[in-house]
């Protein structure tokens, strides 16, 4: 420190802003209340809930044709979206064909709300520079 307890010049401690960008193990991460929803942010997530939200109910088979996926890769993304609960699965037979339907809850969709909000502010902040 230099004289009468300051920190010397070039050397201040920062508060990183809310929202500001952070470094945590090397990987840039946000913080405070503006953060990105990092389980939507993810593509094959955000294109489910994306899917969801204009659909009253999509199958399994018409998810994984309109991402252009692997039955796995759906299927880990959607269970973390279940996990979360912004996605509702329901199991039922058709004859004796398993079908698996996906329903966005209504956490879901403020979820989503907030990421485009968030989204659209950001591209809004990009364009006025």
């Amino acid at each position: 420190m230099a004289k009468g307890g300051a920190a010397p010049r070039g050397r201040e401690e920062q508060q990183p802003k809310p929202g500001a960008l952070r470094s945590v193990r090397g990987k840039a991460t946000e913080e405070g209340p503006m953060a990105l929803d990092r389980l939507i942010h993810e593509r094959m997530r955000l294109g489910i809930l994306s899917a969801l939200a204009v659909n009253e109910r999509m199958t399994f088979g018409d998810l994984k044709t309109l991402l252009k996926t692997t039955d796995g890769n759906l299927s880990v993304h959607a269970r973390k979206l279940e996990e979360a609960e912004y996605v509702l699965c329901e199991k039922s037979f058709e004859g004796r064909v398993p079908k698996t339907e996906y329903v966005i809850t209504a956490a879901g969709r403020r979820a989503l709300e907030r990421y485009l909000d968030h989204m659209e502010s950001l591209i809004r902040a990009a364009r006025e520079r």
